[in-house]
């Protein structure tokens, strides 16, 4: 893996920081996200004495689309990017509260931002190919409603972040149609049930599945020779599994895609 470049979201906690770790003996070149400063920081000094490549520190809140673009705008100064892993998102605690833009803010962080991240990075991934995207979504799945996306009418947490988990596995399905045959492949993956993270700790639920398993699953889809080439799938853990039927639905795609452009101000096809 060394010489190559690997971008990780929310890599401050959880899974983000399990798979920096696991990555970090490796060579490759880790470019980790977060959005406390003083946490990633930490996270420099806690991984220096395991590192074998190098490790850049990116700092934006994702709650901003300004910072989402700024970020894509550092990324985009790198020679190339083989692996981009959108991991960070935000859970269930909490009543509804909304983005810098006016957003709900679980749909803005957990599916706008990647969107319009890697819709940003997109040209620079492409060039690097082979590369693959990699994007953690959830087994947690709700259908959107397009008459009340934003949950206006009736807040519900588990269907704020239930809802923008599976915006997140469309989008991936609609990345990997337009990706086939360009050497670059985009795949999502639940990597577990309640991993012992902060996001889960806040929920008050009680985790389940171990943090070693979710890596496991998460880097077989970033390195393993046994998914090159996969694309466009949905997997449970190392397992391929069957999305919510929306997910498969193209006018919902479509109605979703055309959204996205128009909340982040971004063209995704020509």
């Amino acid at each position: 893996m060394s010489e190559r470049t690997i971008v990780i979201t929310g890599a401050t906690d959880g899974l983000g920081k399990g798979l920096a770790t696991e990555l970090a003996p490796s060579g490759t070149r880790l470019i980790l996200h977060g959005r406390n400063e003083e946490k990633g920081q930490a996270l420099l000094e806690e991984l220096g004495a395991k590192v074998s490549g190098e490790l850049v520190w990116r700092r934006a809140d994702l709650s901003s689309l300004d910072e989402v673009r700024d970020l894509a705008e550092a990324l985009l100064e790198e020679d190339r990017i083989d692996v981009l892993v959108n991991n960070a998102g935000i859970g269930t605690a909490g009543g509804r509260e909304e983005s810098s833009e006016g957003y709900e803010l679980t749909f803005a962080v957990n599916y706008l931002a990647p969107f319009l991240l890697t819709r940003q990075l997109l040209p620079l991934i492409q060039r690097s190919a082979p590369a693959r995207i990699v994007n953690a979504t959830s087994a947690g799945q709700a259908p959107i409603d397009f008459a009340d996306v934003m949950l206006e009418r009736g807040y519900s947490g588990i269907q704020a972040y239930c809802q923008s988990k599976l915006a997140l596995v469309m989008f991936t399905f609609d990345l990997a149609e337009e990706l086939e045959d360009t050497g670059v492949t985009a795949n999502c993956l639940h990597p577990g049930t309640y991993l012992p993270t902060k996001m889960v700790r806040d929920a008050g639920i009680e985790p389940a599945t171990p943090l070693e398993e979710g890596i496991a699953a998460t880097i077989r889809l970033i390195d393993s020779d046994e998914v090159e080439g996969v694309n466009g799938h949905y997997f449970d853990g190392v397992r391929e599994s069957a999305p919510h039927p929306q997910a498969e639905d193209p006018d919902a795609r479509r109605r979703l895609r055309e959204l996205s452009e128009e909340l982040t101000g971004i063209q995704a096809r020509a």
